[in-house]
């Protein structure tokens, strides 16, 4: 199924997960964060070079150069949409895997908002109980990836949601983005996590409606938020949200090295 993304959000999406290390090379922003996250070490096509794909082609050798110098593969996020025939012909030809098929679901804030919950923590920066059961569910890697995954989230104004059990051990959490750029206010819902033995018992409900208040009440008027297609649970707890589907990426690998994680 083919979609055009919402305007602007390929944007705000970068903003609100950055890559600490990237350049701008013929309309591709090339990213890298030490391997910590495909979005964060994945090249976004930003806009379509002009020219031929001979010209593509050179965009992708010095892309390659770029990464291999910092000993990554050379990862492409793609969107689902008919500006990215041209791209996905290149790396068609070129051998490219297709891989994490995402969808990008959208809600605005039509009726009332969720209540706050005051059992639910919110904070402007991820605390450390916040980061470890995070990390518990989506991470890989060791301390220093750790800290790279902290840079990438602080990179963005955020507000932070922790949800503990009955034994007040942190039970799920969640990020609200706010990236402070393009038209509107807009923010991204990521990092939404649950503790394995703690799942459909409502806490990722409560991450979400606290989230969604605190937007609320800063007057946000829409959201997006990022799942892959493979994930019905988290699908449905967001469809039940009001969310719907606005597009579609995947990321295109070369030569896969080691197994990069994140939506």
């Amino acid at each position: 199924m083919e979609q055009q993304t919402v305007p602007g959000l390929e944007a705000l999406m970068d903003a609100a997960w950055p890559a600490p290390d990237r350049e701008d090379s013929g309309g591709w922003v090339l990213r890298a964060a030490a391997g910590v996250t495909q979005r964060a070490n994945s090249i976004w096509p930003r806009s379509e070079p002009n020219g031929t794909p001979h010209h593509r082609l050179a965009l992708l050798r010095d892309a390659r150069a770029w990464y291999r110098s910092r000993r990554l593969p050379v990862i492409f996020q793609v969107f689902d949409h008919a500006g990215s025939a041209a791209l996905n012909a290149v790396l068609d030809e070129e051998g490219f895997t297709r891989q994490s098929e995402t969808l990008i679901l959208v809600r605005g804030t039509g009726g009332d908002p969720p209540a706050p919950d005051a059992g639910v923590e919110l904070s402007a920066q991820p605390p450390a109980e916040w980061l470890r059961l995070w990390w518990s569910v989506d991470g890989r890697g060791d301390e220093d990836s750790l800290a790279t995954a902290r840079g990438i989230l602080e990179g963005c104004p955020s507000l932070y949601a922790l949800a503990r059990d009955d034994d007040g051990v942190p039970a799920a959490v969640g990020r609200l983005a706010l990236p402070l750029i393009g038209e509107g206010n807009r923010g991204g819902l990521y990092c939404m996590a649950t503790r394995p033995d703690a799942r459909r018992r409502g806490y990722a409900n409560r991450v979400l409606d606290s989230l969604l208040a605190a937007g609320a009440s800063r007057g946000l008027d829409s959201y997006w938020l990022l799942v892959t297609a493979a994930n019905t649970g988290a699908r449905e707890l967001y469809a039940r949200a009001g969310f719907q589907e606005a597009g579609r990426y995947f990321y295109r690998q070369e030569r896969p090295k080691r197994h990069l994680t994140g939506c």
